[in-house]
C-alpha cells in the first residue's frame, strides 16, 4: 500500500499576478495568508517547474505554480493507516523501514499521512512520549529518502535514544549513488552546514552553519555512466547533509535535483539515497542491535543498469 497522496494544487499565473511575488501572488490565489504560505515556501512545498521556489521569486505569465498541501493547524497528529515495514517492535523500541515518499511527521504541507500517524496506528501509547507533534520520534530522514529508522514507545526510551543520538552511539549508514569519480576510496568532509543566504529551501556548506561531518567509501566505482555507490556514515545529523556534502566535493547525489544531481541518462525519480545500516543499543538491556535493510526495487532498477 502507497502512503495517502497529499493534495496538490495547479495555478497557471494570469497576466494579472505578472512580477508578483510568489508568495503574494500564492495567497492571493489561495486565500491563505502570506505567512501560512511562506512556511509552506519554506518546506520546499511551493514549486515551479518542479523546482522548490523562494518567496521572493517574481513569476511569469502563463508559468504554472504547483503547491503541495495546505496551511497546517497547530494540533498534534492523529492514528491513521500508513505504511511501513517494521523490522523489530519490542515494549520499549521499534526499528522500523521507511518507504520513500513519507513524511516523517506533520509540517508544512503535509498534515495528514505522516510516519508519526502511522506510528501512533500501530502503537497508541506513542502518543505521550517525546514530542506531541512528531511523538516517538527520535531521528528523521527526508520524505524522498528511504530505509531504517528508530522509535520509542516509552518516554524513558526516549530520553536514553535521544541521549544516544546526541552521543553519536547511534551508527547510522547509508548507500548513496553519487556522480563523478571519487578520487579517494574513503575519506570524511567535514564542513558547517547552515540554511542558504540566497534560496531558504535549501542547505549549503557556511562557515557559520553547524557542525557536520560525514565519513564515506567507495563501494563501487561505474564507468557507464561514471558514478559510484558509496557508503556514507552520519556523525552528525544537519538537514539533507549528505546530499549537501556529496555535492560540495563535487558528487551530488544521483536523481537530486535540488543540489544538482538530476541529469541525464539516470533519473530515479529521487535522490539515491537510502539507510540500509543501523545500530543503537538497546535502552532498557544494553545489548547492541544491528538491523540492514536491502535497497528498494526502484534503486535496485538502476544499480543493474550501470557497468
Amino acid at each position: 500500500m502507497k502512503p495517502p497522496s497529499v493534495p496538490r494544487k495547479h495555478f497557471p499565473v494570469p497576466a494579472s499576478l505578472a512580477g508578483e511575488r510568489v508568495d503574494r501572488a500564492v495567497a492571493l490565489l489561495t486565500g491563505w495568508s502570506r505567512a501560512d504560505v511562506a512556511v509552506l515556501v519554506e518546506a520546499g512545498a511551493v514549486r515551479i517547474g518542479g523546482q522548490p521556489v523562494a518567496k521572493s521569486r517574481r513569476l511569469a505569465e502563463g508559468e504554472e505554480v504547483e503547491v503541495e498541501g495546505a496551511p497546517d493547524a497547530d494540533s498534534p497528529p492523529g492514528p491513521e493507516p500508513v505504511d511501513f515495514t517494521v523490522l523489530h517492535a519490542d515494549a520499549d523500541v521499534v526499528v522500523l523501514s521507511k518507504p520513500a515518499g513519507l513524511v516523517v511527521h506533520p509540517g508544512a504541507g503535509h498534515r495528514e499521512g505522516t510516519l508519526a500517524g502511522g506510528l501512533l496506528h500501530r502503537y497508541p501509547e506513542i502518543a505521550g512520549v517525546g514530542d506531541p507533534m512528531r511523538p516517538g520520534i527520535v531521528h528523521r530522514l527526508d520524505r524522498d529518502t528511504s530505509g531504517l529508522m528508530v522509535a520509542a514507545r516509552t518516554a524513558p526510551a526516549y530520553e536514553a535514544l535521544t541521549a544516544a543520538l546526541a552521543a553519536r552511539e547511534i551508527e547510522r549508514r547509508y548507500l548513496a549513488l553519487a556522480w563523478g569519480r571519487f578520487d579517494a576510496r574513503r575519506g570524511t568532509i567535514d564542513a558547517p552546514i547552515g540554511r542558504s543566504a540566497t534560496r531558504r529551501t535549501r542547505m549549503a556548506v557556511r562557515e557559520a552553519g553547524k557542525e557536520a561531518r560525514t565519513g564515506y567509501e567507495v563501494v563501487t566505482q561505474y564507468e557507464h555512466p561514471v558514478c559510484a555507490l558509496v557508503e556514507c556514515r552520519l556523525e552528525t545529523g544537519r538537514t539533507h547533509q549528505i546530499r549537501v556534502h556529496l555535492a560540495a566535493i563535487g558528487h551530488p547525489v544521483v536523481g537530486d535535483g535540488t543540489y544538482g544531481g538530476d541529469r541525464n541518462p539516470l533519473r530515479p525519480g529521487r535522490p539515491f539515497l537510502h539507510a540500509h545500516a543501523l545500530s543503537v543499543t538497546h535502552p532498557s538491556t544494553g545489548e547492541r542491535l544491528e538491523f540492514s535493510d536491502p535497497l528498494p526495487p526502484d534503486l535496485a532498477a538502476v544499480l543493474s543498469r550501470l557497468t
